[in-house]
């Protein structure tokens, strides 16, 4: 197929393709397309940015104009599950624009607004309804939702889902769905945990594949610079002097990280915003949208927004740290050379993040080529400056202590990250009251040393229990709720 003219698609949509200035598919809408609307189940394995949503969306409007019925009371026609809110709203505002001469409905759900406001939404039926695995549950709990009557089903960006704990609501979801209905299943990769769960969800699907897996966008120059950590900061003010950096993308591992760097883009003049987990939806939403319209120049962001943003003419994506799994590395540098532009990819790396780099270059089959520190950049910021960042919290490992994480982990090194339980203080009001130290002597009611015992070295703490333990982020919620990490009291 070389035309949207070719599939047969309905007039309407034609007219809002032809509105949109899409005429020709792109690879993947070429495969896709033809499966979807024999109602066939299709597997595929894309990249962000390759026109993925298009492939679903235009077939799945085809179906529903084609065979109209009256909606029925909290229960949509056509479910699509994304794992970020981000993604989510772009997913419904596609359906929106290439349905607008269609009299069809469109809803999305995410965590972080209003409940009963969505409910309300969906009260009198929705034809397409775009969701988030943790509120879609939720609102299925509070029986203001009802899955019996799908017809088609979306799985989008299936390994971030399993890479942000998805697995379990995912497989909750599918008992709740009728047997008979047609599944589309995407992901950018596709091990065998990703497989499994296809299997799960699809009966006898069309196969399509039109980026190999772990392959980097071509038209991304890649390049790293080896710099310490506590020079990351000024490096980046000093490369977005640069008057040819138009609009970057910044990545951080940690959300704490990511507003750090935009504090200290703030004091030297720098305009910047943040977006993560941590940050209210309309934080979240006049952030990116200040980034489209070009008023905010640097976004800093997580890898939870990693694949939740699209956004054309991204000049720059900078990995201020490289992410410990390194098809996160692909779906970064992805957001830069969309529609046909080119772009460029540039990583600090640390002596801690060399082993990521080589787990990098191992998954891409690429030497990334290294670039020098800039001529006349300044030296590191006092190191009263950066105590902070390099003294590890009481109770907690140090960061370097973590160990090297393998691929698929997504264990949180953000000190946001919700800790274990507080350990009891004792009556000294030290913590650890229920612990026992060396010696055995119990923590609130310790002897002092004997005469002539050796006391702890200065700056030394006596042994006290095991550190609170680290868990991992994103374990339920949705996407940039990543779950447990929300302060809100109410259930992302």
């Amino acid at each position: 197929m070389t035309l949207f003219t070719d599939f047969g698609l309905a007039q309407p949509i034609l007219k809002a393709l032809s509105a949109e200035g899409y005429e020709k598919p792109t690879p993947i809408q070429a495969q896709t397309i033809p499966y979807a609307m024999e109602g066939r189940d299709v597997c595929g394995i894309a990249q962000t940015g390759t026109g993925k949503t298009a492939a679903f969306a235009l077939p799945i409007l085809h179906r529903l104009n084609a065979n109209p019925k009256p909606r029925r009371p909290k229960s949509p026609r056509v479910l699509v599950l994304s794992p970020t809110r981000e993604l989510s709203g772009q997913i419904a505002d596609s359906f929106r624009v290439y349905g607008r001469n269609l009299r069809l409905t469109t809803e999305v759900v995410f965590g972080g607004v209003t409940i009963s406001r969505q409910e309300k939404a969906l009260a009198a039926g929705v034809d397409v309804l775009v969701a988030t695995p943790g509120r879609l549950i939720d609102l299925v709990d509070r029986r203001a939702l009802s899955l019996r009557d799908i017809e088609i089903l979306v799985l989008d960006e299936a390994d971030q889902m399993l890479d942000l704990g998805f697995i379990h609501a995912l497989k909750r979801i599918v008992t709740l769905l009728p047997k008979d209905r047609q599944s589309l299943f995407f992901s950018a990769t596709m091990p065998k945990t990703i497989s499994s769960l296809a299997e799960s969800f699809l009966r006898n699907p069309a196969h399509v594949a039109v980026t190999p897996v772990a392959t980097t966008a071509e038209r991304v120059e890649q390049s790293v610079i080896f710099v310490q950590t506590n020079r990351k900061q000024v490096l980046l003010e000093t490369l977005l002097r640069d008057p040819s950096i138009d609009r970057v993308l910044v990545f951080t591992r940690t959300k704490h990280g990511a507003d750090k760097v935009v504090r200290g883009l703030d004091k030297a003049g720098i305009a910047g915003a943040a977006i993560h987990g941590n940050k209210s939806q309309p934080q979240r939403e006049r952030a990116l949208a200040g980034f489209r319209d070009g008023s905010c120049r640097v976004l800093v962001a997580t890898d939870i927004a990693a694949r939740g943003i699209d956004v054309d003419g991204v000049s720059h994506v900078i990995n201020y740290d490289l992410p410990n799994v390194p098809e996160s590395y692909v779906h970064r540098i992805g957001r830069t050379a969309r529609a046909g532009a080119t772009g460029l990819a540039i990583s600090f790396c640390n002596d801690e993040e060399k082993a990521f780099l080589k787990d990098i270059e191992k998954l891409t089959r690429l030497k990334v080529p290294v670039q020098p520190l800039p001529e006349g950049l300044p030296a590191a910021p006092a190191a009263s400056e950066t105590s902070e960042r390099r003294e590890p919290q009481r109770g907690r490992p140090a960061p370097h202590a973590r160990g090297h994480q393998g691929h698929g982990q997504s264990r949180s090194t953000d000190p946001n990250a919700e800790r274990g339980p507080k350990r009891r203080r004792g009556r000294g009001g030290k913590p650890g009251g229920n612990a026992q130290p060396q010696g055995g002597q119990p923590a609130g009611n310790q002897q002092r040393p004997a005469q002539g015992q050796q006391r702890p070295a200065q700056g030394q703490r006596p042994a006290q229990g095991k550190p609170a333990s680290n868990r991992s982020e994103g374990r339920r919620g949705d996407g940039a709720q990543v779950a447990w990490l929300e302060k809100s009291p109410r259930r992302r």
